[in-house]
């Protein structure tokens, strides 16, 4: 059966299809193999979906694009330029704080991507900056938008090696902002290496004025995130909330939310959380599958025999997600590998919620490495150049980020500090 899906997901990918179609095929395939009952299929995939964690999903989708087309967007591009934007380079660092910022509500890279991208992407190129070099940026920067709590990322992590979810949001905060200054101060010195961005701050508002501007928009993490570690509401009821701010601001206080714009939001949300809810079924079906002929344990074994230590075991894992993310949609990634990895981690002694960031901070560099990084392919949307054009200017950003990945996988102090201060008995 093993084989027979594993064969099957192979030859699927190389047909450039879908990842959620493979994986669901791969799955139809091994239970044919074994002449099992099909209806394990519906069951498992009901199952796979079937979580109150979940529901976040949509809800944060769907509050991203409210944040889009209700002016929260733009106002925190505003505000965040007006406190890095002076500088020579300020608009690339103005960039990465604004998804910075920006991940703190939306949970998702790809809205992070649309979202900020279509304000920042424009002005880049009008402030001479290569359109190309506008894309790359912009897709790594998207990046934090599953590293920053909330991440629906994060959210899978935890349903799927039973971690705790609030554990996690708050791990990931200190990984986020390293990875974050980290490639501002990439930018402010590749930028005065180059001798773009010596215009950058023209047109740029004052602190105090796009503080003012911005209050609605930047009260939104506040009331999410205080809500989440203040035990006010679950990360889930949190993403509920977040659209009920993003929807009140943006057609209440801005105005700049029609009923027909709503209409558009409301299908764009729809059909990218069936995507994503598509994706988990199938990949829960699969996880069970594998689970159940027995691949788990024999990794696991193969594992503590290769790899001895922790720190071997944290290698050997990093370079194999590397790869992974290269082909496998991070939603599914996780998916399938958390519930055969994580055991094997604490096997070795290492904390599951420090585990969760390695994992989730590795298969995030998916999402911006071809051939099927979803940020490339946002960007690129955006920015309306060919994914090939983007390659050079986005080799620096992944060598920034597996430079972070390897301080967050052997430092996990940087995670697992504010957990522990917070959580301290």
């Amino acid at each position: 059966m093993t084989a027979v899906m594993l064969t099957t997901m192979v030859l699927c990918f190389a047909l450039t299809i879908s990842v959620a179609v493979s994986i669901g095929l791969a799955s139809v395939l091994g239970i044919q193999a074994t002449n099992a009952n099909m209806l394990i299929s519906v069951k498992e995939m009901f199952s796979a979906i079937n979580k109150f964690p979940l529901a976040a999903i949509p809800f944060f989708i769907l509050a991203g694009n409210l944040m889009e087309t209700g002016g929260i967007s733009r106002r925190l591009v505003e505000f965040a330029k007006s406190i890095v934007g002076g500088v020579q380079g300020g608009l690339p660092m103005t960039c990465v704080l604004t998804c910075m910022i920006f991940a703190a509500v939306s949970g998702s890279s790809v809205a992070t991507t649309f979202a900020v991208g279509a304000i920042l992407i424009p002005a880049l190129v009008k402030h001479g900056y290569p359109t190309t070099y506008a894309a790359a940026l912009q897709a790594t920067s998207a990046e934090l938008g599953v590293i920053i709590p909330p991440s629906i990322p994060l959210i899978l992590y935890g349903v799927s090696a039973e971690v705790s979810i609030g554990e996690l949001f708050i791990a990931g905060i200190g990984p986020g902002i390293f990875i974050s200054l980290a490639l501002m101060a990439f930018v402010y010195v590749y930028c005065r290496i180059k001798g773009w961005g010596k215009n950058d701050g023209d047109g740029r508002l004052g602190f105090a004025k796009a503080t003012w501007q911005a209050g609605w928009a930047l009260l939104m993490p506040v009331i999410i995130l205080g809500g989440i570690y203040g035990g006010i509401f679950t990360p889930t009821e949190a993403a509920a909330v977040a659209v009920f701010y993003a929807l009140v601001v943006g057609m209440v206080v801005y105005r700049e939310i029609s009923l027909a714009s709503l209409a558009v939001v409301l299908r764009k949300s729809v059909l990218s959380s069936a995507v994503i809810m598509f994706i988990i079924a199938n990949a829960g079906l699969f996880a069970f599958l594998i689970t159940r002929a027995g691949v788990p344990d024999a990794i696991g074994r193969w594992l503590e025999v290769v790899l001895q230590s922790p720190a071997l075991f944290l290698l050997g894992v990093n370079v194999t997600l590397f790869f992974i993310g290269m082909f496998i949609e991070t939603s599914a990634a996780i998916i399938v590998l958390a519930p055969i990895l994580a055991p094997v981690a604490m096997h070795f002694g290492i904390d599951p919620v420090h585990f969760g960031m390695v994992m989730v901070v590795n298969l995030a560099l998916g999402m911006i490495t071809p051939p099927f990084g979803v940020n490339l392919f946002a960007a690129c949307t955006v920015a309306r150049v060919s994914l090939d054009r983007i390659i050079h200017h986005l080799i620096p950003f992944v060598l920034v980020i597996l430079a972070c990945l390897m301080v967050i996988t052997y430092v996990p102090q940087l995670s697992l500090a504010l957990r522990d201060l917070l959580y301290a008995k």
